[in-house]
């Protein structure tokens, strides 16, 4: 299988170790990766804030590069969303890159049948669902089976998981003070598992609840799944 690599503007931007990360476990696995260059934005905060004609043009680029590829593969819930759920209504069509797009838990877990990467890590964790992985694309159970495989690492769930962090791309820009209550909830949830980390699958969502623990001082750090899963 020849999988492309799709990096979203977050972790191209911020967290760029979330990619090199992923690539690192999926050539542990045997996949050839290929990371085209000339990748861009995915479109949706444009789509998002209605200027639907600049999403299509990007939506028509992202087609056009990745078509060639028997599956792409995103560490991002949110970006994976886009592609595969509303590129069908921008384009009016179904296109192959679009159809092959696949969240990295879930390529992992679905395409390879694979939960138990070799990957090593001591400490407790608990998992955030973000909005569009869990609501839009019906991942739950996918990473944490494969967090539950990782060893010496003790999964606990939070009251919280489900409950969206408060970020919702141009939202947290909109509406911030509703956005940090929300955000305020989520880490509140998150401190009383007592869990060192919390790992999520969208870079998006760890900045917004990072930065709420990082200014209340509060002792959890954030992961990407992908992070987790190479440590070796």
């Amino acid at each position: 299988m020849r999988v492309g690599l799709f990096i979203p503007c977050f972790v191209d931007q911020f967290y760029p170790e979330v990619g090199k990360a992923m690539v690192a476990v999926l050539r542990r696995l045997g996949v050839e990766v290929c990371f085209p260059p000339e990748q861009t934005c995915c479109g949706q905060p444009a789509f998002n804030t209605g200027y639907w004609d600049e999403a299509r043009t990007l939506a028509k680029r992202y087609c056009d590069i990745f078509d060639g590829y028997d599956a792409v593969v995103s560490p991002s819930g949110s970006c994976t969303a886009m592609v595969r759920n509303f590129y069908p209504e921008l384009l009016g069509k179904i296109r192959h890159a679009s159809a092959n797009t696949f969240e990295f838990s879930e390529f992992l877990v679905k395409k390879l049948a694979v939960t138990d990467v070799g990957a090593k890590f001591a400490a407790k964790v608990t998992y955030h669902d973000s909005c569009h992985t869990l609501r839009e694309l019906r991942l739950k159970e996918e990473p944490r089976k494969l967090l539950r495989a990782v060893q010496g690492l003790e999964l606990v769930e939070m009251t919280e998981a489900e409950t969206c962090c408060g970020f919702g791309g141009t939202f947290s820009v909109k509406f911030p003070t509703i956005s940090t209550a929300m955000d305020d909830v989520k880490c509140q949830s998150i401190v009383a598992t007592g869990a060192q980390y919390v790992v999520s699958v969208d870079s998006s969502c760890l900045m917004q609840i990072g930065g709420l623990l990082r200014r209340r001082d509060l002792p959890v750090q954030t992961k990407h799944l992908a992070e987790v899963l190479a440590k070796t």
